[in-house]
């Protein structure tokens, strides 16, 4: 079979899964997550663990707690995140196909500045069984790789119901991903996300995206303008619904079951529990645990949490309705190229703007790809299509289209080929 790596973030059964972290340094797990076991049924072997952001957290591969991912395209630059390693492993041909997860564009981000293909399937698509869970209602477990057909070919590996899964849908089986690459794509109609073609995208990405837009029209697809309009609170929204849900999924890390636990004197449990977690965890973690609890907290639920929820709410209503009229919707992936090493390290809202055309789909539960649309400054750039619910299939149909008549792939590396 083809071999493939993972992303840390999922249980290998008997090799050590950090996700990123130091507080599982040593986890062995016992056994594999279901992506991986589906992956091994297929006959595909297991290359190795990728580098992330620790508990999926960040948007650069620098929140790792051992070492930092660099670029393929410019090894001065960060790969994104927090799927930064599986999409440099693919980047630079050290893998075929990997597997990352996505909670906020944690594929498709990495994907974009890397100039790989990357899907974030609709929630419920894959099984997140021996998934290490950062926010469960946004995680998503996808592929990264070279071009649209091994995408294809590897969602099709991963879209097995799963019973040890309950977000694990029954009621769409996955049809025929490659079957349907056909490259006819005439009579679609596709939405450009007014609000993401705007503020805050690179002038380079901006010309890239409306590029890619014209070829589509090239092939038959009818393009028009839709608007969003809820989608300027995607990211507040974000950042207080994954946090909360952080601030519950890591209280298991105790020192007490598996992973780190402080070796220094302790007087009680709460100590014990106060030392490991401060030793275990790096300050972005930290950081987010503490937002997630105070949100949570009395007092400000409602005034927070549940707001947050009715917002989110409102944003997916809003594709819910731009999808009456479309087959697809189009936007850059990344507002920038990759930015260099410790660009963003002590700008923390400019990091998390690196996610702003990815952030909206995770909260309305639908499908993304990121297909690469050209280069801006020499460094890849990516094109988002976003589709309906469990219809992967139309965005990998339009994608491999758009694929075909570009002609981006195979390019290589001018980084790693000059070494």
């Amino acid at each position: 079979g083809v071999p493939y790596a993972a992303k840390d973030v999922l249980c290998t059964e008997d090799v050590t899964t950090t996700c990123g972290s130091r507080i599982l340094q040593n986890f062995v797990p016992p056994y594999d997550a279901t992506a991986v076991a589906n992956c091994r049924a297929a006959g595909m072997p297991l290359l190795g663990k990728t580098n992330m952001d620790e508990f999926a957290m960040g948007s650069s591969t620098e929140n790792s707690a051992f070492k930092i991912t660099r670029n393929p395209w410019d090894l001065e630059r960060i790969p994104g995140g927090s799927s930064g390693g599986s999409a440099a492993a693919v980047a630079a041909d050290a893998a075929c196909l990997a597997l990352g997860s996505d909670t906020g564009g944690s594929i498709r981000q990495p994907a974009s500045v890397c100039g790989c293909v990357g899907l974030k399937p609709t929630y419920g698509r894959v099984s997140r069984y021996g998934l290490i869970a950062y926010a469960s209602s946004l995680d998503q477990i996808g592929p990264l790789t070279k071009d649209v057909r091994d995408c294809a070919l590897l969602q099709q590996v991963l879209s097995v119901h799963d019973p040890l899964d309950s977000t694990s849908s029954s009621d769409h089986p996955a049809p025929d991903y490659a079957g349907q690459l056909t490259g006819d794509v005439r009579g679609l109609k596709a939405g450009v996300v007014r609000e993401l073609m705007g503020e805050g995208i690179e002038p380079g990405v901006q010309e890239c995206v409306r590029k890619a837009v014209e070829t589509l029209e090239a092939l038959g697809v009818a393009c028009e303008e839709v608007e969003l309009p809820h989608c300027e609170y995607a990211l507040p929204v974000y950042y207080i619904i994954a946090p909360a849900e952080c601030s519950s999924n890591l209280a298991r890390f105790d020192g007490v079951r598996y992973g780190h636990r402080t070796q220094e004197p302790v007087t009680d449990f709460e100590d014990m529990f106060a030392k490991t977690r401060a030793e275990g965890f790096g300050p972005e973690v930290r950081l987010r645990i503490i937002k997630g609890t105070y949100v949570l907290s009395k007092g400000y639920y409602d005034a927070y949490y549940l707001k947050a929820l009715k917002v989110r709410n409102l944003i997916r209503q809003d594709f819910d309705r731009a999808f009456e009229r479309f087959d697809i919707l189009l936007s850059p992936t990344s507002p920038t190229v990759a930015f260099r090493i410790g660009e963003r390290v002590d700008d923390p809202l400019a990091m998390k703007l690196a996610d702003i055309c990815t952030i909206p789909v995770n909260l309305a539960g639908i499908p993304a790809l990121n297909v690469p649309c050209g280069f801006s400054e020499g460094l890849p750039v990516g094109l988002q299509l976003m589709g309906r619910p469990f219809d992967e299939a139309t965005l990998l149909r339009v994608g491999y289209a758009y694929e075909q008549q570009a002609g981006w792939v195979g390019r290589k590396c001018e980084a790693l080929s000059a070494k």
